[in-house]
């Protein structure tokens, strides 16, 4: 599935959440003409087998672009000690804006060290998500580095449906809940429920 397209016109450092949501914003990005590297960020995600299944499909993913994928060194201890006191936030709530941050600041980060022009996510691919928080905090962190933020909201047009589907035919791992492990309880309870 190689992704092809005009001339490259500038680096993007693609935040990806996962390999499902990144099967949609990454080839669109390359058929666009940018050059595009993966940036998986993890420390949010619980269990470590569950972050090791995410991080597998995120490099057959970056295999099958042809891309090369960065990956944060996994350390779940600082993610849930940065949480701590937010457990019993909702879904959505304090606790995700934080984690949207948190993992837009490492992006951002690694961006600006390697020399990269543009910023992107593919947070916004999914239906779960504040689209409208996650552009903020995104255009925030990118403006403090000297970046552009690549304002996208990637589920529209059937973005989201496109990424299931093609997320189907690569055979990749799909999660079941968001990452952290507060998401992974509110799953079971919901599971419990008649």
């Amino acid at each position: 599935m190689k992704a092809t397209g005009p001339e490259t016109k500038e680096k993007v450092l693609l935040h990806l959440c996962c390999a499902p949501d990144g099967t949609v914003p990454w080839p669109d990005l390359l058929a666009e003409g940018y050059a595009v590297e993966g940036f998986f960020y993890g420390n949010n995600i619980h269990p470590e087998e569950e972050f090791r299944r995410r991080l597998d499909a995120a490099r057959i993913l970056a295999s099958s672009l042809g891309c090369p994928l960065h990956v944060l060194s996994y350390d779940p201890q600082s993610w849930i000690e940065t949480t701590r006191g937010l457990a019993r936030e909702p879904e959505g709530g304090a606790r995700c804006l934080l984690c949207f941050r948190l993992q837009l600041e490492a992006a951002g980060d690694l961006a600006g060290s390697l020399g990269f022009s543009l910023l992107a996510t593919t947070l916004t691919i999914s239906p779960h998500k504040d689209v409208t928080a996650v552009n903020a905090v995104g255009r925030e962190v990118a403006a403090r580095r000297g970046l552009v933020w690549l304002d996208r909201i990637w589920r529209k047009g059937g973005g989201f449906v496109r990424s299931v589907a093609e997320s189907r035919r690569l055979a990749l791992y799909r999660q079941k809940y968001c990452g952290c492990l507060y998401s992974l309880r509110g799953d079971e309870d919901r599971e419990k429920k008649p």
